[in-house]
């Protein structure tokens, strides 16, 4: 099961209403799993259902915890599971809690052996919770660790090679991160497992200022960028067509905005697909 290869927005509490009465015409929709676990969000969540894949995006779930993952979260991820039957469901290279505190934030960790093994049960206990594969997302990064030994792509590749788990690229992170730390965006793409990428994420970044000069901040509250529309061009020809969410999560503009960039992500998927047929 797999939404199509199209594009799709992340739908967003404020624009419930207006999505259940215009009904758009957009590929599929992807939402956080955490905002559906009461039963009001629950019933909105169930009627989208009804016209449109759902794709289920976790921000909680900690996967990068020494911790391991929490049994609560991940039995209420895998009912939400149950009542949706999403077309995916996916989390993030990351951590948010350490000794029962949960924090509002997708944390990086250090890349080595060590949290590769770490990192791989706890992808591993999830899928065997949820009898399904998971997506894994490439993170946003404003520091290295020293301790860290293994290139972000290989730690991915080896990640989806030790689990079955695919990947999310997020082209906007990937910009983010070549910007921030200095690596070649290009060189990052075609160092992924092409095979294994199985969703496209595109979304809105700013310039930071005071202490945060000189990075570039994954923010999700303003249009793409143009480089990031670019690389996500090149995207399609090394790693090919798939499934493309833009994401929005602050300062959200009128519906009829997401679904425009999301007409464009389409076209650009359409006319990759177009030029394959044509090779």
């Amino acid at each position: 099961m797999a939404p199509p290869v199209s594009a799709g927005i992340g739908l967003r509490l404020p624009h419930h209403a207006t999505f259940l009465a215009s009904k758009p015409d957009t590929g599929w929709v992807e939402v956080h799993s955490e905002n559906y676990f009461s039963a009001p969000a629950l019933a909105v969540l169930t009627r989208v259902r009804e016209d449109y894949p759902v794709s289920l995006h976790g921000v909680g779930l900690s996967l990068g915890s020494a911790d391991g993952v929490d049994a609560a979260h991940l039995a209420r991820l895998r009912a939400l599971a149950e009542r949706i039957e999403p077309v995916l469901v996916s989390e993030h290279l990351a951590w948010t809690g350490v000794n029962g505190v949960h924090l509002a934030d997708l944390l990086p960790l250090p890349l080595h052996e060590d949290s590769l093994t770490l990192f791989c049960r706890n992808v591993e206990r999830t899928q065997e919770a949820l009898k399904r594969r998971i997506l894994v997302e490439n993170p946003s990064t404003y520091l290295r660790f020293p301790e860290s030994t293994i290139p972000e792509p290989e730690f991915l590749t080896e990640l989806t090679r030790r689990t079955g788990c695919g990947l999310i690229c997020d082209i906007n992170n990937i910009h983010v991160g070549a910007h921030n730390h200095g690596w070649n965006a290009h060189t990052y793409l075609r160092a992924l497992p092409a095979a294994a990428v199985a969703e496209y994420h595109l979304a809105g970044h700013m310039a930071g200022d005071g202490a945060t000069a000189g990075l570039l901040l994954d923010t999700h509250d303003r249009e793409i960028a143009e480089p990031v529309w670019a690389l996500f061009e090149d995207a399609l020809s090394i790693i090919g067509p798939r499934p493309a969410m833009i994401e929005r999560d602050a300062h959200l503009p009128p519906l009829a905005d997401l679904l425009a960039e999301a007409w464009k992500a389409q076209t650009m998927l359409e006319r990759s697909a177009a030029n394959a047929l044509a090779a």
